[in-house]
């Protein structure tokens, strides 16, 4: 007899409250996964935007936050939660040790990418059917549509983009460790893509990123580079991402 599949773990919306902008922010919980979601003022579904931080980061850092508002305000949903090992959940002793053994190594100027390899690579793998539970949960509320797009975490958004039909177009920032495994799938993204690279970000190697680039597997694939350090994307980068998900979620 076959086993019965279990039943989506519903959304729990926790507050809500309703910005300048006109957007609507809510915080909800799907079983142990925090999230919050951005939905723009609209009488018809809206695409969906899978926004995530880089390597593990809290959902409510303020620069993602930013990021989500603007973007809800465009005109998108977006929806981003802390996923297994990000923000406030619990880590295990081993992802603690290897982020105690990064910090010491770069402050005593020695090579990282053993140490980032170790806890990236699970902690990708551990996050991905998180967001796809979270994906689930959000494309079944009202005024949400697809396609689906993805923004952010490169890693991450690599895994996603190989593992999911639904995500339409993605938009990367190189400025973080990518793993062996996802550099590998990276020719496995066919979808249309637009790479964020900072020129002088720190302990991100520029022709790392640039060779990952190349690797993508999408016959509609854009770099841009602007100069600065890791935080110094400009801000007209997002302008122009809510452009680029505009020519391909709004078919």
């Amino acid at each position: 007899m076959p086993t019965p599949t279990p039943a989506p773990t519903p959304t729990r919306f926790l507050s809500e409250q309703r910005l300048d902008t006109g957007v609507l922010e809510r915080e909800f919980t799907l079983g142990e996964i925090p999230g919050t979601l951005w939905t723009p003022e609209s009488a018809a579904p809206v695409p969906l935007i899978l926004m995530a931080h880089n390597n593990g980061l809290p959902k409510a850092q303020p620069r993602l936050t930013a990021r989500a508002r603007h973007t809800a305000a465009y005109g998108y949903a977006v929806a981003t939660i802390d996923a297994a090992g990000c923000g406030d959940r619990p880590r295990t002793a081993e992802e603690e040790r290897s982020r105690a053994d990064l910090r010491r190594a770069m402050r005593a100027g020695e090579p990282t990418d053993d140490i980032f390899e170790s806890f990236i690579g699970p902690l990708v793998e551990k996050a991905a059917p998180e967001w796809q539970a979270a994906l689930d949960a959000v494309l079944s509320l009202p005024g949400i549509g697809g396609p689906v797009g993805y923004s952010g975490w490169a890693a991450l958004g690599i895994r996603l983009a190989v593992l999911e039909p639904r995500i339409a177009a993605a938009g990367f920032f190189a400025g973080g460790y990518v793993p062996l495994a996802q550099r590998e799938e990276a020719r496995r993204v066919t979808v249309p893509l637009l790479l964020l690279l900072q020129w002088d970000d720190e302990g991100n190697p520029r022709q790392r990123a640039l060779d990952l680039f190349d690797s993508f597997g999408a016959q509609q694939k854009t770099l841009h580079a602007n100069l600065g350090g890791h935080t110094g994307t400009p801000w007209f980068e997002l302008e122009d991402g809510n452009r680029f998900f505009g020519r391909h979620l709004r078919r």
